[in-house]
């Protein structure tokens, strides 16, 4: 089980964002300056709104807000970033969104990420490149909240190199170890180097974060790191190169053993981790922030313990799990009275062709009569398998 020193050390650690303004220029005219104070006061305001009426919302007094313009046209369009700044101190976190605005007559209309008005206003922006476009217009992006809805599939793998084995500081817990829901996990060891969990566009808002906004309306934040990556932005690949892991808390919180503190978000707030298939991991919350494991088939890796990055799970695939079992069957069609033809180990991974209903079954997930056809034409029930969801994956036979 975990080692209680590891757990105070990766304990109560902070998430946070911070750019830098944006470069100097020419003295702008008058009316450009009062344009840009009138749009860093509506920012600030809607970043509070919005810390105010979040789940779990954070009493962290902040110590600072801090509005970064990093793109501009002309005194109609502005991008960036707003930071609610955290003090340095264990349970205090910083809270941070990406911004755009368009100047009207009447004043500045304005979207944080999540919001309608961002996918609106970031679709028609000269100042939003073609690959924001596509990721922040993508299905799932468009309504504040609007998390899995029972489907846990995000094609990620662990923030580290395939096939290393890290060790899992901290189980899941708020990203300010908060009440909010319990979106982040603490991961440490290996060549400590941290690297994208999935392809998006990345951002490095705060000196010790990197952030990656995917499509499906996920984003990835990666808090503490030393000797990162400085991107505005930027296409990013699975697997690329954004740091090392670290201690770094530029915008508050606390980190006093080296690692990165992963978190998970989707369509602008922060969403629970637990059930999500990452690494082809599965990680489950405990009884207390900070505790809980993580499950690759039947194996489990409890805090203390190491993980092994699996690589990211396809959409249409699927995890064995044999429930303590070593393997399960194969059969020639859909359900018991099919003749066995084979067998898949626990923790395979499994592609599916589609799927039918058959014969019922109960795994560690519950009853179901679903059963998924592979691509090599062989029959699994889905109660012994781990897709993300309690559907079809890949369509009905």
């Amino acid at each position: 089980m975990r080692n209680p020193m590891l757990f105070r050390l990766a304990a109560l650690v902070a998430a946070g964002f911070l750019l830098a303004p944006a470069p100097a220029g020419a003295t702008p005219a008058p009316e450009t300056t009062a344009a840009t104070a009138a749009l860093t006061d509506l920012v600030g305001q809607a970043a509070h709104s919005r810390a105010s009426h979040e789940p779990g919302a954070s009493s962290t007094s902040w110590v600072d807000t801090r509005v970064s313009v990093l793109r501009e046209r002309a005194t109609q369009w502005a991008f960036g970033t707003v930071v609610l700044v955290a003090p340095q101190t264990s349970g205090a976190a910083p809270r941070d969104w990406l911004f755009i605005a368009e100047r009207t007559g009447s004043g500045w209309r304005l979207g944080l990420d999540g919001e309608p008005a961002f996918a609106e206003l970031s679709a028609r922006s000269p100042v939003v490149t073609a690959d924001e476009k596509k990721i922040f217009a993508s299905p799932g992006g468009a309504t504040v909240g609007t998390l899995a809805n029972g489907d846990y599939r995000t094609g990620m793998r662990l923030p580290y190199g395939v096939s290393q084995t890290w060790a899992l500081l901290g189980g899941p817990h708020a990203y300010d170890a908060g009440s909010g829901p319990w979106s982040s996990v603490d991961l440490a060891g290996g060549d400590q180097v941290v690297l994208a969990t999935r392809q998006g566009v990345a951002y490095t808002p705060c000196t010790g974060l990197v952030r990656i906004v995917h499509d499906h309306g996920y984003s990835t934040r990666y808090y503490h790191l030393w000797n990162h990556i400085w991107v505005n932005g930027t296409s990013v690949d699975m697997g690329q190169f954004l740091g090392y892991t670290g201690t770094e808390t530029a915008c508050g919180g606390s980190a006093l053993a080296r690692h990165v503190h992963f978190s998970l978000m989707q369509n602008g707030v922060f969403v629970g981790i637990a059930y999500h298939i990452i690494g082809k991991w599965v990680f489950m919350n405990g009884s207390a922030q900070y505790g809980g494991y993580a499950l690759h088939g039947s194996a489990a890796a409890y805090v203390g313990q190491t993980m092994k990055n699996y690589g990211a799970l396809g959409w249409t695939q699927g995890i064995v799990d044999a429930d303590g079992s070593a393997s399960i069957n194969r059969r020639a069609g859909p359900g018991t009275g099919y003749s066995i033809v084979g067998t898949a180990a626990d923790g395979t991974t499994v592609s599916i062709a589609c799927s039918a209903n058959g014969t019922t079954h109960t795994g560690r997930w519950g009853a179901t009569s679903l059963w998924n056809k592979l691509t090599d034409g062989t029959w699994v029930s889905d109660a012994f398998l781990y897709t993300g969801t309690d559907g079809p994956v890949n369509g009905w036979c």
